[in-house]
């Protein structure tokens, strides 16, 4: 019996939506957004950019590399404009008063929020990496850094207008969610929060040093 094929369809979504972002340190941007198709083949691609990134996920005090997080930033923001290239003017209309459209939200968060956030932290933070002696791990030398904590702090106030926006493009492109997906459960992992077994913590760990040498 021959599987059955799932019909093709354009792009969903609302045909109106009221979009609002966060910009930290600065203020608010809000307006009604009415996407044309190109603006919602745009959002969806964008939105798979911020989900599959560590753009959108926190970094708790004790776990993630922050030169990771900058670099994964530094990389979306060129990939959001080979986007705003690749679509054109569709995803940029002459807007009235009190409207905005996917190039407005697009180069609002580029220009407002991560522009100025990487071109602070990013020589900052290469500077004391520069620092570090041969054979010390990177992780925990980043760590050590007088300015990590105030570094988080910011990277916290990026992500929450980053995950704004993602919710934002979610609605506009008409997909699920694809940010707070269900943990899988597994027979081999802690009940409570999918912790790894102790025979395994040793060598995820290693791996995760290994990666952020490669990294560094």
């Amino acid at each position: 019996m021959g599987h059955r094929q799932r019909r093709r369809r354009g792009p969903g979504g609302p045909s109106q939506i009221t979009a609002t972002l966060s910009i930290p340190f600065v203020g608010e941007i809000s307006g009604t957004w009415q996407p044309a198709d190109a603006e919602r083949s745009a959002a969806w691609e964008l939105y798979l950019e911020l989900v599959t990134r560590v753009s959108v996920e926190d970094l708790h005090p004790d776990e993630g590399f922050l030169r990771e997080a900058l670099t994964s930033l530094y990389t979306f923001f060129g990939t959001t404009r080979e986007i705003l290239r690749r679509y054109g003017p569709d995803v940029a209309p002459p807007l009235a008063p009190g409207h905005v459209s996917f190039g407005v939200l697009a180069v609002t968060v580029l220009n407002r929020v991560l522009r100025p956030f990487l071109a602070s932290w990013h020589p900052r933070l290469a500077a004391y990496e520069s620092g570090r002696p041969e054979g010390r791990d990177p992780v925990a030398w980043e760590r050590a850094w007088d300015h990590a904590p105030q570094l988080r702090a910011q990277l916290t106030e990026v992500r929450r207008t980053l995950s704004s926006l993602a919710r934002t493009l979610q609605q506009v492109a008409g997909v699920s969610d694809l940010i707070d997906l269900p943990a899988p459960r597994s027979p081999g992992l802690g009940a409570d929060r999918g912790t790894p077994p102790r025979r395994f913590e040793r060598t995820l760990t290693a791996r995760s040093r290994e990666t952020a040498l490669r990294a560094a």
